[in-house]
């Protein structure tokens, strides 16, 4: 039975999927670990993202978790494969979710799909493939690397975010979706919203739970969950930010 779990990201983008599995109450413990000491991956190569992505694996057995979530996308895109041949337990990523997520809220496959991400995660597409194998093809992306530093800085709303958003998606038109590539986005999803009114959001977290759902049936329902918070830099910062996000 898998009750507790470890969840990793880069920095504190991570905690937009911690929120989820809080509401959902799918587990008995959280031990998160954000690598802010290294942040942003998004700008890394992808030996150096595998690297500090084996590094955070180990730092997890000092916790005996039944489950590692790796809520970072640039690690989905470019780690995955390596952490689950090193790893005994199972390893959960975030862009097959993603995807999975789309599937299930439309059946169109004309439907006009724009994917934000970091360098590394848009350099991968390994997004456009998983929606291509489905039968998507109206798709663009496009790295918003600058929306990683302003929540990094606490900045979900004002002037500078919204002159990054003009700068992004000056020539975009209305998308049916907007896949947010990065745990860091969904921090900024009333602003994206605000931007475009008439798209639908997939974020990682909500998308993280249907696939725990589905694919290990997870159901299990706990009132209290202890949660654990760990930083490689400033934890301070990151619990600082948990308590107003979560």
């Amino acid at each position: 039975m898998i009750k507790r779990v470890g969840v990793f990201d880069s920095g504190v983008g991570g905690l937009s999927v911690v929120k989820s599995l809080l509401e959902h109450k799918l587990f008995s413990e959280i031990v998160y670990f954000g690598d802010t000491a290294r942040v942003p991956y998004g700008i890394k190569d992808s030996n150096t993202i595998i690297r500090y992505s084996l590094e955070a694996l180990e730092f997890f057995k000092n916790f005996d978790v039944d489950m590692v979530i790796t809520a970072c996308n640039s690690v989905s895109a470019y780690a995955i494969e390596e952490l689950k041949e090193a790893s005994s337990i199972p390893i959960c990523g975030v862009i097959e979710p993603g995807v999975k997520a789309l599937e299930l809220h439309t059946p169109n496959k004309n439907a006009s799909i724009l994917i934000l991400g970091t360098n590394a995660t848009v350099r991968s597409q390994k997004y456009e493939r998983l929606l291509k194998n489905e039968g998507f093809f109206n798709i663009k992306s496009i790295a918003t690397s600058l929306f990683v530093p302003l929540v990094e800085e606490e900045i979900f709303e004002g002037e500078i975010l919204e002159a990054a958003m003009r700068h992004y998606f000056k020539d975009i038109k209305n998308p049916d979706f907007i896949i947010l590539g990065c745990t860091h986005f969904p921090l900024l999803q009333n602003a994206i919203s605000s931007y475009f009114p008439n798209s639908k959001l997939i974020h990682s977290g909500e998308a993280i739970v249907e696939y725990l759902e589905n694919k290990y049936k997870i159901k299990k329902r706990y009132d209290n969950c202890d949660l654990k918070l760990f930083a490689s830099e400033n934890p301070d910062h990151l619990k600082k930010i948990a308590k107003v996000w979560l």
